[in-house]
């Protein structure tokens, strides 16, 4: 298998971000244990689901009604652990966090993309407007929370394949809505959280003055991930989220940054994020106390083939370049993993190279 998916490893780190994750071994005699409690749980979280669908997604946003049933979809399958970290932040200190340390209305968050648990969480937590980013497109489409689930089982484009959909800028979102919090999922399409994909330029229609926290979601166990799209998928991944007894959910957030105040220099230069190699610089002290941006020179997002999604206009310029490179610098130190040079684009051949591979071993 390495060697005949080789090509979607990224060249220097080794990293294959497509490949599903297998789930920890488990001796036989627990099925019974692991089948009981899919059938106490399975008829509990499609009840909370259907309440959230007929009654509770109407009523208006940031309702304590609203995010106790997101709990509750949480807490049903058993993410009861939940480890947060916040930068700057001492542990066991976090009921003193000044308020612009953690996201707040009128902010975005760039979220890493590997689980449909990150859309729970960051809607039970957060309740905010998740909007779907596009490879070669500065803006941005407004999804519900039922799309944005929908789309981890999902590598498709709209935009690509021609189709208008009503997008918008960041900057316009944010206007529109200042009482809520925007979520942008960069990459665009899920990982298996090994590392840091290539970003859409989505993020740079934010206004200068707007602030970005970067927030890393990574499991325990880590197969909950949904890099492969398909109903079979979505099937393995109900069975793995309610076959365990808990889910841990490691939380990573970033300082807030803006556009306007990113470095305009950095002391040392890392290597191109298509080497493979980390453009990540460790703390010795403390890895979450401080944002560290180096500067990457990856190559510019191509044009798509109609010309439509990127125009002269959403050229990516040398220094909209470093604030993606910002953030995916953030992104990466705080999952604790490398970026790589892959993207939504290889994902979509690993997924047809995958589905013929499949077709052959049955």
């Amino acid at each position: 298998m390495a060697e005949k998916y080789g090509q979607y490893r990224d060249k220097g780190s080794g990293i294959a971000p497509f490949f599903p994750i297998s789930p920890p071994a488990s001796t036989p005699f627990l099925l019974p244990w692991h089948v009981f409690l899919v059938g106490i749980r399975l008829p509990l979280l499609t009840i909370a689901w259907l309440i959230w669908l007929l009654i509770v997604q109407w009523f208006p946003a940031g309702g304590a009604l609203r995010k106790a049933n997101q709990w509750c979809l949480l807490g049903i399958p058993g993410v009861w652990w939940i480890d947060l970290q916040v930068d700057g932040v001492r542990r066991g200190s976090l009921n003193q966090t000044p308020r612009g340390r953690l996201p707040y209305p009128g902010t975005i968050i760039a979220s890493s993309y590997t689980s449909p648990l990150d859309v729970l969480y960051l809607a039970a937590i957060f309740d905010p407007i998740f909007t779907q980013s596009f490879r070669n497109s500065k803006l941005v489409k407004p999804i519900s929370q039922e799309t944005a689930l929908g789309s981890c089982f999902n590598v498709e484009n709209p935009l690509e394949r021609g189709k208008e959909h009503k997008t918008t800028t960041l900057k316009n979102l944010v206007q529109q809505n200042p009482g809520r919090v925007i979520v942008v999922f960069p990459e665009t399409t899920t990982s298996n959280g090994r590392g840091i994909m290539k970003l859409s330029p989505s993020l740079l229609s934010a206004g200068h003055d707007t602030p970005i926290f970067a927030v890393s979601l990574r499991y325990t166990p880590a197969d909950v991930v949904t890099p492969i799209p398909g109903w079979l998928e979505v099937l393995r991944f109900i069975w793995r989220l309610n076959s365990r007894q808990t889910h841990c959910i490691r939380v990573r957030i970033g300082q807030p940054m803006t556009i306007s105040k990113l470095p305009t220099s950095t002391s040392e230069t890392s290597p191109s994020s298509s080497s493979g190699k980390s453009t990540t610089r460790a703390s010795r002290g403390s890895s979450f106390e401080s944002n560290f941006f180096d500067t990457l020179q990856a190559s510019p997002a191509p044009k798509s083939a109609g010309g439509s999604e990127m125009d002269e206009e959403d050229e990516i310029t040398a220094e909209q370049r470093r604030v993606l490179d910002a953030v995916a610098d953030d992104l990466a130190r705080l999952g604790r993993v490398k970026r790589v040079s892959l993207g939504v684009e290889e994902k979509g051949r690993f997924v047809e190279a995958w589905a013929k591979g499949s077709r052959s071993r049955q």
